[in-house]
Protein backbone atom coordinates (compact mmCIF):
# COMPACT_ATOMS: atom_id res chain seq x y z
CA UNK A 1 0.00 0.00 0.00
CA UNK A 2 1.14 3.58 -0.56
CA UNK A 3 2.62 5.27 2.51
CA UNK A 4 0.78 8.06 4.32
CA UNK A 5 3.37 10.49 2.95
CA UNK A 6 2.55 9.40 -0.60
CA UNK A 7 -1.19 9.70 0.03
CA UNK A 8 -0.62 13.21 1.38
CA UNK A 9 1.45 14.13 -1.68
CA UNK A 10 -1.46 13.12 -3.90
CA UNK A 11 -3.88 15.18 -1.78
CA UNK A 12 -1.61 18.19 -2.21
CA UNK A 13 -1.54 17.69 -5.98
CA UNK A 14 -5.35 17.57 -5.99
CA UNK A 15 -5.66 20.69 -3.84
CA UNK A 16 -3.26 22.63 -6.11
CA UNK A 17 -5.36 21.84 -9.17
CA UNK A 18 -8.05 24.32 -10.22
CA UNK A 19 -9.49 22.42 -13.17
CA UNK A 20 -8.15 18.85 -13.06
CA UNK A 21 -8.83 16.34 -15.84
CA UNK A 22 -9.22 12.75 -14.64
CA UNK A 23 -8.50 10.04 -17.21
CA UNK A 24 -9.72 6.71 -15.84
CA UNK A 25 -9.78 3.12 -17.06
CA UNK A 26 -13.07 2.06 -18.61
CA UNK A 27 -14.21 -0.24 -15.79
CA UNK A 28 -15.80 0.09 -12.36
CA UNK A 29 -12.47 0.30 -10.53
CA UNK A 30 -11.40 3.20 -12.75
CA UNK A 31 -14.81 4.87 -12.64
CA UNK A 32 -15.18 4.77 -8.86
CA UNK A 33 -11.57 5.92 -8.42
CA UNK A 34 -12.47 9.09 -10.31
CA UNK A 35 -15.75 9.51 -8.41
CA UNK A 36 -14.08 9.18 -5.00
CA UNK A 37 -11.51 11.88 -5.77
CA UNK A 38 -14.00 14.15 -7.55
CA UNK A 39 -16.55 13.94 -4.71
CA UNK A 40 -13.80 14.77 -2.19
CA UNK A 41 -12.27 17.61 -4.19
CA UNK A 42 -15.50 19.07 -5.56
CA UNK A 43 -14.12 19.96 -9.00
CA UNK A 44 -12.70 18.43 -12.16
CA UNK A 45 -13.87 16.54 -15.24
CA UNK A 46 -13.68 12.80 -15.88
CA UNK A 47 -12.91 11.01 -19.16
CA UNK A 48 -13.21 7.25 -19.56
CA UNK A 49 -10.30 5.81 -21.57
CA UNK A 50 -11.74 3.70 -24.39
CA UNK A 51 -8.40 2.92 -26.06
CA UNK A 52 -6.86 -0.46 -25.29
CA UNK A 53 -4.42 -1.31 -23.83
CA UNK A 54 -2.88 2.16 -23.46
CA UNK A 55 -3.91 5.76 -22.92
CA UNK A 56 -3.12 7.04 -26.39
CA UNK A 57 -1.69 10.35 -27.54
CA UNK A 58 -4.92 11.70 -29.05
CA UNK A 59 -6.47 12.02 -25.58
CA UNK A 60 -4.06 14.88 -24.84
CA UNK A 61 -6.12 17.27 -26.95
CA UNK A 62 -8.96 16.94 -24.41
CA UNK A 63 -6.77 18.71 -21.84
CA UNK A 64 -6.58 21.92 -23.89
CA UNK A 65 -10.21 21.60 -25.04
CA UNK A 66 -11.35 21.48 -21.39
CA UNK A 67 -8.76 24.04 -20.24
CA UNK A 68 -7.26 21.59 -17.76
CA UNK A 69 -4.41 22.63 -15.50
CA UNK A 70 -3.64 19.21 -13.99
CA UNK A 71 -3.99 15.60 -15.21
CA UNK A 72 -4.73 12.57 -13.06
CA UNK A 73 -4.49 9.10 -14.65
CA UNK A 74 -6.29 6.38 -12.71
CA UNK A 75 -6.02 2.59 -13.05
CA UNK A 76 -4.34 2.60 -16.48
CA UNK A 77 -1.30 0.31 -16.73
CA UNK A 78 0.08 1.65 -20.01
CA UNK A 79 0.33 5.24 -21.23
CA UNK A 80 1.84 6.27 -24.57
CA UNK A 81 4.99 8.32 -24.06
CA UNK A 82 3.68 10.66 -26.76
CA UNK A 83 0.77 11.52 -24.41
CA UNK A 84 3.25 12.58 -21.72
CA UNK A 85 5.27 14.58 -24.24
CA UNK A 86 2.13 16.51 -25.19
CA UNK A 87 1.39 17.33 -21.54
CA UNK A 88 5.01 18.46 -21.16
CA UNK A 89 4.55 20.89 -24.07
CA UNK A 90 1.42 22.23 -22.36
CA UNK A 91 3.31 22.56 -19.06
CA UNK A 92 0.59 20.52 -17.35
CA UNK A 93 1.64 18.31 -14.41
CA UNK A 94 0.51 14.67 -14.44
CA UNK A 95 -0.24 12.40 -11.47
CA UNK A 96 -0.48 8.72 -12.42
CA UNK A 97 -1.96 6.29 -9.86
CA UNK A 98 -1.89 2.59 -10.69
CA UNK A 99 -1.62 -0.92 -9.23
CA UNK A 100 -0.36 -3.03 -12.16
CA UNK A 101 3.10 -4.59 -12.33
CA UNK A 102 4.45 -2.93 -15.47
CA UNK A 103 7.55 -1.22 -16.83
CA UNK A 104 6.86 2.48 -17.25
CA UNK A 105 8.22 5.21 -19.53
CA UNK A 106 7.48 8.72 -18.26
CA UNK A 107 8.59 12.33 -18.69
CA UNK A 108 9.80 14.76 -16.03
CA UNK A 109 6.36 16.30 -15.40
CA UNK A 110 4.87 12.98 -14.19
CA UNK A 111 4.46 11.94 -10.54
CA UNK A 112 3.95 8.16 -10.50
CA UNK A 113 2.37 6.20 -7.64
CA UNK A 114 2.02 2.41 -7.66
CA UNK A 115 1.30 0.04 -4.77
CA UNK A 116 2.93 -3.05 -6.36
CA UNK A 117 3.43 -5.70 -5.02
CA UNK A 118 0.40 -4.95 -2.85
CA UNK A 119 -1.85 -4.62 -5.94
CA UNK A 120 -4.93 -3.38 -4.07
CA UNK A 121 -7.30 -1.67 -6.56
CA UNK A 122 -6.92 2.01 -7.37
CA UNK A 123 -10.40 2.60 -5.92
CA UNK A 124 -9.00 1.36 -2.58
CA UNK A 125 -6.08 3.81 -2.87
CA UNK A 126 -8.46 6.66 -3.75
CA UNK A 127 -10.67 5.87 -0.76
CA UNK A 128 -7.55 6.13 1.45
CA UNK A 129 -6.74 9.48 -0.18
CA UNK A 130 -10.24 10.91 0.22
CA UNK A 131 -11.16 9.19 3.49
CA UNK A 132 -14.89 9.94 3.28
CA UNK A 133 -16.72 7.28 5.31
CA UNK A 134 -19.95 8.16 3.53
CA UNK A 135 -18.33 6.99 0.28
CA UNK A 136 -17.18 3.57 1.50
CA UNK A 137 -20.06 1.90 -0.36
CA UNK A 138 -18.84 3.50 -3.59
CA UNK A 139 -15.26 2.38 -2.95
CA UNK A 140 -16.52 -1.14 -2.26
CA UNK A 141 -18.13 -1.25 -5.71
CA UNK A 142 -14.75 -0.52 -7.29
CA UNK A 143 -12.88 -2.99 -5.10
CA UNK A 144 -15.29 -5.88 -5.66
CA UNK A 145 -15.32 -5.08 -9.39
CA UNK A 146 -11.54 -5.61 -9.29
CA UNK A 147 -11.71 -8.84 -7.22
CA UNK A 148 -10.73 -7.46 -3.81
CA UNK A 149 -12.60 -7.33 -0.50
CA UNK A 150 -11.46 -4.30 1.57
CA UNK A 151 -11.54 -4.17 5.35
CA UNK A 152 -14.30 -1.53 5.30
CA UNK A 153 -16.74 -3.96 3.64
CA UNK A 154 -18.03 -4.81 7.14
CA UNK A 155 -19.02 -1.16 7.61
CA UNK A 156 -20.94 -1.26 4.33
CA UNK A 157 -22.63 -4.51 5.38
CA UNK A 158 -23.94 -2.86 8.55
CA UNK A 159 -25.22 0.16 6.65
CA UNK A 160 -26.62 -1.63 3.58
CA UNK A 161 -27.37 -5.26 4.54
CA UNK A 162 -29.89 -5.57 1.70
CA UNK A 163 -27.10 -4.90 -0.81
CA UNK A 164 -24.03 -6.47 0.75
CA UNK A 165 -23.26 -9.42 3.01
CA UNK A 166 -20.12 -11.16 4.19
CA UNK A 167 -18.74 -13.37 1.41
CA UNK A 168 -15.75 -15.69 1.09
CA UNK A 169 -14.51 -14.27 -2.23
CA UNK A 170 -14.95 -11.13 -4.27
CA UNK A 171 -16.37 -13.22 -7.11
CA UNK A 172 -19.10 -14.48 -4.77
CA UNK A 173 -19.90 -10.86 -3.98
CA UNK A 174 -19.94 -10.03 -7.68
CA UNK A 175 -22.41 -12.77 -8.64
CA UNK A 176 -24.42 -13.31 -5.46
CA UNK A 177 -25.20 -9.85 -4.03
CA UNK A 178 -27.12 -6.79 -5.17
CA UNK A 179 -23.84 -4.90 -5.19
CA UNK A 180 -22.79 -7.27 -7.95
CA UNK A 181 -25.84 -6.24 -9.95
CA UNK A 182 -24.86 -2.57 -9.57
CA UNK A 183 -21.28 -3.32 -10.66
CA UNK A 184 -22.52 -5.03 -13.81
CA UNK A 185 -24.92 -2.15 -14.43
CA UNK A 186 -22.07 0.38 -14.24
CA UNK A 187 -19.74 -1.76 -16.38
CA UNK A 188 -22.39 -1.97 -19.07
CA UNK A 189 -23.21 1.74 -18.66
CA UNK A 190 -19.60 2.61 -19.52
CA UNK A 191 -20.14 0.93 -22.90
CA UNK A 192 -22.87 3.42 -23.84
CA UNK A 193 -22.52 6.54 -25.98
CA UNK A 194 -20.64 9.48 -24.45
CA UNK A 195 -23.72 11.54 -23.62
CA UNK A 196 -25.22 8.70 -21.57
CA UNK A 197 -21.88 7.98 -19.85
CA UNK A 198 -21.78 11.64 -18.78
CA UNK A 199 -25.36 11.36 -17.54
CA UNK A 200 -24.39 8.28 -15.51
CA UNK A 201 -21.40 10.12 -14.03
CA UNK A 202 -23.66 13.01 -12.97
CA UNK A 203 -25.99 10.52 -11.30
CA UNK A 204 -23.09 8.90 -9.43
CA UNK A 205 -21.60 12.21 -8.31
CA UNK A 206 -24.91 13.07 -6.64
CA UNK A 207 -25.73 9.57 -5.30
CA UNK A 208 -25.93 9.32 -1.52
CA UNK A 209 -26.41 5.54 -1.40
CA UNK A 210 -26.77 2.44 -3.62
CA UNK A 211 -30.53 3.11 -3.64
CA UNK A 212 -29.93 6.18 -5.81
CA UNK A 213 -28.43 3.98 -8.53
CA UNK A 214 -30.66 0.94 -8.54
CA UNK A 215 -34.10 2.48 -7.95
CA UNK A 216 -36.28 2.99 -11.03
CA UNK A 217 -36.88 6.68 -11.67
CA UNK A 218 -36.31 9.34 -14.34
CA UNK A 219 -32.64 9.80 -13.34
CA UNK A 220 -31.79 6.11 -13.66
CA UNK A 221 -33.99 5.23 -16.66
CA UNK A 222 -31.31 5.46 -19.37
CA UNK A 223 -28.81 3.48 -17.26
CA UNK A 224 -31.34 0.75 -16.52
CA UNK A 225 -32.47 0.61 -20.14
CA UNK A 226 -28.89 0.18 -21.34
CA UNK A 227 -28.25 -2.47 -18.69
CA UNK A 228 -31.22 -4.56 -19.77
CA UNK A 229 -30.28 -4.37 -23.46
CA UNK A 230 -26.66 -5.42 -22.88
CA UNK A 231 -27.58 -8.01 -20.23
CA UNK A 232 -29.71 -9.80 -22.81
CA UNK A 233 -26.81 -9.92 -25.29
CA UNK A 234 -24.38 -10.88 -22.55
CA UNK A 235 -26.55 -13.77 -21.35
CA UNK A 236 -26.73 -15.24 -24.85
CA UNK A 237 -22.95 -15.05 -25.25
CA UNK A 238 -22.38 -16.60 -21.83
CA UNK A 239 -24.76 -19.44 -22.67
CA UNK A 240 -22.74 -20.18 -25.81
CA UNK A 241 -19.43 -19.99 -23.94
CA UNK A 242 -20.67 -22.43 -21.27
CA UNK A 243 -21.23 -25.17 -23.87
CA UNK A 244 -17.51 -25.90 -24.23
CA UNK A 245 -16.25 -26.43 -20.68
CA UNK A 246 -14.95 -30.02 -20.71
CA UNK A 247 -11.26 -29.24 -21.31
CA UNK A 248 -8.58 -27.53 -19.21
CA UNK A 249 -8.92 -24.55 -21.50
CA UNK A 250 -12.25 -22.80 -22.01
CA UNK A 251 -11.88 -20.81 -25.22
CA UNK A 252 -14.64 -18.62 -26.62
CA UNK A 253 -14.49 -16.13 -29.46
CA UNK A 254 -17.10 -13.74 -30.80
CA UNK A 255 -17.52 -10.52 -32.72
CA UNK A 256 -20.10 -7.75 -32.89
CA UNK A 257 -20.57 -4.19 -31.67
CA UNK A 258 -19.83 -4.75 -27.96
CA UNK A 259 -16.64 -5.78 -26.19
CA UNK A 260 -17.75 -7.93 -23.25
CA UNK A 261 -14.71 -10.19 -23.06
CA UNK A 262 -13.63 -9.17 -19.54
CA UNK A 263 -17.14 -9.63 -18.13
CA UNK A 264 -17.52 -13.04 -19.80
CA UNK A 265 -14.07 -14.18 -18.69
CA UNK A 266 -14.80 -13.20 -15.08
CA UNK A 267 -18.04 -15.17 -14.88
CA UNK A 268 -16.55 -18.20 -16.61
CA UNK A 269 -13.65 -18.15 -14.14
CA UNK A 270 -16.08 -17.86 -11.23
CA UNK A 271 -17.88 -20.99 -12.44
CA UNK A 272 -14.71 -22.89 -13.41
CA UNK A 273 -11.90 -21.68 -11.10
CA UNK A 274 -9.58 -24.61 -11.90
CA UNK A 275 -9.59 -23.95 -15.64
CA UNK A 276 -7.83 -21.45 -17.89
CA UNK A 277 -10.23 -19.03 -19.55
CA UNK A 278 -9.58 -17.22 -22.84
CA UNK A 279 -12.26 -14.98 -24.35
CA UNK A 280 -11.50 -13.32 -27.69
CA UNK A 281 -13.42 -10.33 -29.05
CA UNK A 282 -12.63 -10.06 -32.75
CA UNK A 283 -13.12 -6.66 -34.35
CA UNK A 284 -11.72 -6.46 -37.87
CA UNK A 285 -7.96 -6.82 -37.98
CA UNK A 286 -7.57 -6.60 -34.18
CA UNK A 287 -8.59 -8.97 -31.39
CA UNK A 288 -8.96 -8.13 -27.72
CA UNK A 289 -8.35 -11.02 -25.34
CA UNK A 290 -9.28 -11.53 -21.70
CA UNK A 291 -7.55 -14.35 -19.83
CA UNK A 292 -8.31 -15.76 -16.39
CA UNK A 293 -6.58 -18.54 -14.50
CA UNK A 294 -4.04 -19.33 -11.80
CA UNK A 295 -1.14 -18.45 -14.15
CA UNK A 296 -2.94 -16.08 -16.55
CA UNK A 297 -0.23 -13.40 -16.51
CA UNK A 298 2.58 -15.86 -17.20
CA UNK A 299 0.60 -17.48 -20.02
CA UNK A 300 -0.29 -14.12 -21.58
CA UNK A 301 3.23 -12.74 -21.62
CA UNK A 302 4.64 -15.98 -23.07
CA UNK A 303 1.90 -16.26 -25.71
CA UNK A 304 2.44 -12.74 -27.09
CA UNK A 305 6.20 -13.19 -27.44
CA UNK A 306 7.17 -12.78 -31.07
CA UNK A 307 3.80 -11.32 -32.03
CA UNK A 308 2.85 -7.75 -32.86
CA UNK A 309 0.91 -7.58 -29.60
CA UNK A 310 0.63 -6.02 -26.17
CA UNK A 311 -0.72 -7.37 -22.93
CA UNK A 312 -0.41 -7.80 -19.19
CA UNK A 313 -2.29 -7.39 -15.95
CA UNK A 314 -2.58 -9.28 -12.69
CA UNK A 315 -1.47 -12.80 -11.84
CA UNK A 316 -4.90 -14.35 -12.46
CA UNK A 317 -6.52 -11.74 -14.73
CA UNK A 318 -4.97 -10.23 -17.85
CA UNK A 319 -5.79 -8.65 -21.16
CA UNK A 320 -4.05 -8.59 -24.52
CA UNK A 321 -4.47 -7.08 -27.97
CA UNK A 322 -3.20 -8.92 -31.02
CA UNK A 323 -3.63 -8.98 -34.79
CA UNK A 324 -6.61 -11.15 -35.65
CA UNK A 325 -4.59 -13.29 -38.05
CA UNK A 326 -2.30 -14.20 -35.11
CA UNK A 327 -5.19 -15.56 -33.03
CA UNK A 328 -4.71 -19.25 -34.03
CA UNK A 329 -1.01 -18.99 -33.17
CA UNK A 330 -1.82 -17.37 -29.82
CA UNK A 331 -4.30 -20.11 -28.87
CA UNK A 332 -1.89 -22.81 -30.01
CA UNK A 333 0.74 -21.40 -27.66
CA UNK A 334 -1.72 -21.32 -24.74
CA UNK A 335 -2.79 -24.91 -25.41
CA UNK A 336 0.85 -26.02 -25.54
CA UNK A 337 1.66 -24.40 -22.21
CA UNK A 338 -1.32 -25.82 -20.28
CA UNK A 339 -1.02 -29.26 -21.91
Amino acid sequence: MLTENQLQEIREHLERSQNPIFFFDNDVDGLTSFLLLRRWLGRGKGIAIKSFPELQEHYAKRISELNGDYVFILDKPVVARAFFEETLKMNVPVVWIDHHDVTIDITENVSYYNNVPDNKPVSYICQKIAGRKEDEWLALLGCIGDSFIPEFSSNVEKQYPEYWRKVKTAFEGLYNTRFGEIIMMLNFGLKDKTSNVLKMIRLLLEAKSPNDIIEENSKTSSLRKRFLVIKKKYSKLLEKAMKNTSNKLIYFQYSGDLSLSADLANELYYNFPEKTIVVAYIKGTKTNLSLRGKTARKLTLKAIEGLDASGGGHEEATGARINSNDLPKFIEKIEGMIG
